[in-house]
């Protein structure tokens, strides 16, 4: 019996191109976050009561609350929106197309997909104060309060994205051709 053996230098290629193919094909590492209520750091402000509570309501209130300047309130189609004193330089506009709508205190941002910018909690029907906070950059799971600021629980949640367009798959294709071609070569070196 004959025994065919891989030399070393083959034998790293190969071993590189079949680390590169499992990288491309991992999901991104993300961490859980736990947002609360202010002085959180990504509460945008607050929407008093927050009803209607449909996408397009909503975007409008969150796009009035943005052009607030911090620690400023207002009112906006019978809403009281109050902004956070929280700086975070230049906000876009909310969108409803693509908006996502759920009713849990858990949110898995990965799962659903897509890029979002803000999160809509709405408290108890007119009992208690929604809040809004920018998300942008976070992904993985996203946990919210269960009880609103006055103490009544979470009716559902609303996620709204700049754009509500899913992010460009681009850059998986150029990553799964490059890790296809890495293995081409690393097969064509084995073979010699």
């Amino acid at each position: 019996m004959k025994i065919k053996l891989i030399p070393t230098s083959k034998l790293a290629l190969l071993c590189t191109a079949v680390c590169a193919t499992m990288l491309a094909f991992s999901h991104n590492a993300s961490a859980d976050t736990i947002l609360g209520f202010f002085p959180d750091t990504h509460v945008v402000g607050t929407i008093t009561p927050g009803a209607p509570a449909d996408p397009t309501d909503v975007a409008g209130y969150i796009n009035f609350m943005i052009a607030l300047a911090p620690g400023g309130a207002g009112v906006f189609n019978g809403q009281i929106i109050t902004r956070s004193t929280n700086l975070f330089g230049s906000l876009p506009t909310a969108s409803a197309v693509g908006a996502v709508s759920g009713t849990g205190t858990t949110i898995d941002l990965n799962a659903i997909g897509g890029t979002f910018t803000y999160l809509f909690a709405k408290y108890d029907g007119q009992n208690d104060v929604s809040q809004v906070w920018n998300i942008s950059g976070l992904t993985g799971v996203i946990t919210i309060p269960a009880d609103g600021p006055l103490g009544h629980g979470l009716s559902g949640w609303i996620l709204f994205g700049p754009t509500g367009q899913v992010p460009d798959g681009g850059t998986t294709a150029m990553l799964l051709g490059a890790a296809l071609g890495a293995l081409g070569i690393a097969r064509r070196f084995l073979k010699s």
